[in-house]
């Protein structure tokens, strides 16, 4: 097994040996015992907290280094005008204490969350329009902990093949 004990940041595809995809409920552990993409068994002997985020990097005791992606699962996107209502949306949703990912396409801003009912009634009452589907799911990290404790920022666009980018400042 290839364990897993080191949390480098972002890194570039090139830099890693193999990837590892998991959900959102996986990515915020510490501690998993899993398989690779490429088929390898992995253990994961992280300090416990901080959201793996996709794009990290993972170094290995042998010094390989394995690149976390987020898995595409069920969403639902949450879109309202810019402006006042969609800072609204998104302090009543953050409000609730739950993760929710934040962003802007083509369509306009939006807030991402896992499905989940008693949200989605709050944000049709905040006049948004709710999309179901399967995006991945990689929420804002928050002001405390920005991976190497620096700025963090993506690229706002979402493409149909499961490719997402968001900004996080």
């Amino acid at each position: 097994m290839l364990k897993l004990i080191e949390r480098l940041g972002p890194v570039a595809e090139s830099a890693a040996s193999d990837t590892l995809t998991l959900p959102f409920e996986l990515r915020i552990r510490g501690r998993l015992k899993t398989k690779s993409d490429g088929g390898r068994e992995l253990g994961l002997f992280l300090d416990r907290g901080p959201v793996l985020r996709s794009g990290e990097g993972l170094k290995a005791e042998s010094g390989e280094v394995v690149r976390v992606c987020a898995a595409v699962e069920p969403v639902v996107t949450a879109r309202v005008s810019t402006g006042l209502p969609l800072a609204r949306l998104a302090y009543h949703l953050g409000n609730r204490h739950v993760q929710l990912a934040l962003g802007e396409d083509e369509k306009g801003g939006w807030v991402r969350f896992p499905p989940d009912h008693v949200l989605e009634e709050l944000a049709e009452l905040l006049g948004a329009e709710l999309e179901h589907h399967n995006a991945t799911f990689d929420p804002e990290p928050g002001a405390y902990n920005q991976v190497g404790g620096g700025h963090s920022h993506s690229h706002g666009h979402d493409h149909d093949h499961t490719h997402e980018h968001h900004h996080a400042h």
